[in-house]
Order: C-alpha cells, then sequence, then structure tokens
C-alpha cells in the first residue's frame, strides 16, 4: 500500500522551479485523521473543502476545509460493519454501504453532516452479498449484489437513498459461474449522465462489463481484455468521463502475481474493450493491481474480503 501511495504521489507532484523556491506545484500531506485502526476504503470529493471517506470498524470520516482536519461522524453502533462506499452529494447528505453476507449488507444515509444517520436498508437474503452504490443525481441511484439465483441483484432509490426496492431481473443477463463484484472501493458500479451505468465484474472465466441505459432493468454484458479464469482476477473498478468514454482497470489482487494488460478502454460506452496502451501509472509495476481509478490505494484482500 505504501508503494502504491508513493506511486500516486510521484504522479501528482510537479517539481518547484529552481528561480521560484518558494512556489509549489500540487502535492501530497500526510495528515492524522484520529482513526488509526481504520482502513479507508471508500471516497466521496464533492468539492475543493469537502469530503467524506468510509471504512473498516463502521467508520465514517468527513472534512470540510480541504482535509487539514477530520471528524469521526461514524453511525453509532456500527462497529462490526465494513464501510466499502460512500456516495456524498454535499457536506450535510451522504450515503454509505456496509458489505457482507446476510444482513451485515446495510445502507445508512445522514442529511445532518453524519450527527444522525438512519439505516435505510437492510439485507435479508442470506444469498445476497451488496459491493457497491452508485447514484446518478441526488435522488436517483442503485446498489449492486453478487449474483442471487444466478443473476446480479440490483437494488434502486428513487428518494437519495432513503428507502430501496430490488429491481426485476428479467433484463439481467445471466452470471457465469463464480462471477462476482469487487467490493474494494465503491468503483464496480458507476454512473454517468441521468440514466447509463455499468457494472465490473471478475472471478469467472471471463472478465466482463455490464451496461444498462434504463437505470438499471435492462443489462447487456460485454468481454473485456483484462486476467480472468481464476476467483482473484477481473474488473476491479470502472470510471466514465462521459457515457461513451470510460476505462476500467483490475488484474489479479494477490500480491505475488502479476497483472499484465490490467487496464482497458472503451470509446462506444462499453460495448467494446480495447487493452490500454499504457498501463495508469501506478498500475505499471505489477505488485499496484490493488489500486483504484480515484486515486485510492487497495490492501491484499482475502478471498471473503474482495467478494
Amino acid at each position: 500500500m505504501a508503494a502504491c501511495a508513493a506511486a500516486l504521489a510521484a504522479l501528482a507532484a510537479v517539481p518547484a522551479q529552481a528561480h521560484e523556491p518558494e512556489s509549489r506545484g500540487p502535492h501530497w500531506e500526510l495528515k492524522d485523521t484520529g482513526a488509526p485502526e481504520a482502513r479507508f476504503r471508500g471516497l466521496a470529493a464533492v468539492s475543493r473543502t469537502t469530503a467524506w471517506v468510509a471504512g473498516t470498524g463502521g467508520t465514517v470520516l468527513r472534512t470540510t476545509d480541504g482535509g487539514a482536519a477530520w471528524r469521526d461522524v461514524s453511525p453509532p453502533g456500527a462497529g462490526e460493519l465494513q464501510f466499502r462506499d460512500v456516495e456524498a452529494f454535499d457536506a450535510r447528505r451522504a450515503v454509505v454501504l456496509a458489505i457482507g453476507e446476510g444482513e451485515a449488507s446495510r445502507v445508512y444515509r445522514t442529511d445532518d453532516g453524519g450527527a444522525t444517520w438512519t439505516e435505510s436498508f437492510r439485507n435479508t437474503d442470506p444469498k445476497a452479498f451488496y459491493d457497491c452504490l452508485t447514484f446518478f443525481d441526488h435522488r436517483h441511484g442503485l446498489a449492486m449484489s453478487d449474483p442471487v439465483d444466478g443473476k446480479f441483484r440490483i437494488l434502486s432509490t428513487g428518494d437519495g437513498g432513503r428507502s430501496w426496492t430490488v429491481l426485476p431481473d428479467r433484463g439481467m443477463p445471466a452470471a457465469q459461474e463464480g462471477e462476482a463484484g469487487f467490493a474494494a472501493s465503491g468503483q464496480c458500479l458507476v454512473t454517468s449522465g441521468p440514466k447509463d451505468v455499468w457494472l465490473a465484474t471478475g472471478g469467472a472465466a471471463r472478465a466482463r462489463v455490464l451496461h444498462s441505459a434504463d437505470r438499471g432493468r435492462t443489462w447487456t454484458a460485454t468481454d473485456t481484455p483484462l486476467p480472468a479464469g481464476d476467483p482473484a482476477r477481473g474488473v476491479f473498478a470502472l470510471a466514465f468521463r462521459d457515457r461513451a468514454h470510460g476505462l476500467a482497470v483490475g488484474g489479479d489482487f494477490r500480491p505475488d502475481q502479476p497483472s499484465p494488460s490490467a487496464a482497458a478502454r472503451t470509446s462506444d460506452g462499453g460495448r467494446t474493450w480495447r487493452p490500454a496502451a499504457t498501463a495508469p501509472p501506478a498500475y505499471r509495476s505489477t505488485e499496484h493491481a490493488g489500486c483504484c481509478v480515484r486515486w485510492q490505494c487497495g490492501y491484499p484482500f482475502t478471498d471473503r474480503e474482495r467478494k
């Protein structure tokens, strides 16, 4: 993880000019969050001053001064939960997802900067395991679970995460044997625009990206050139700059395994994927295959953690 952070820092740093010793470009500063035991996995930056992070031990932190200081705003009684995704709308409103089997998968929402939280969803199906959530706007969003009865399960909200409904699976393609999402940092489900959403998969014979153009009611699946054929391989994360142009990153999350061809690009909304000519900087060393698109770093997963 330290090596990954160093790689990202090197990418971001801009050397000061010799004739301007006081000037300094973008740089990284290590800040004490006050939560030394937490491993942060979810990040939502909503402005230059406000951001939220979420992680292990039911931890949620918020900054309103650009990261100079962080406040613990964790939901009470959530200490046993693993928060892997946080989606924030502003300094007061945010939604977090806890992952895990059965009732460990939950969604919480706050409207007052984390002073109070409401549990808006708790999974009661022992076969479901929720991985990621995403929003199209302040009201409409989705969350996804690993396959239940052979198909990925999709939750939908139309009120900003205050309530959730399981969508019918008639428009969802059948999952491959062993196929699942990677609950790494909330990037296996991403949106662009008012209706388009993409879902990343792994763990099966082919690493795929599923796309929906109607907010999750019907989907098409496309193979990617990323490593596959093992529970540790697949597409870990996605990012789209518009509804046509996107990036998929993945590989093999085991630190002792190489991850060649760990990135792919699309320019047609995910209908086709081609290997990236140059891997993202943090992926150029195969040991960094856990790094994610939004400049986050992972750590080696166990099989249960990645699912």
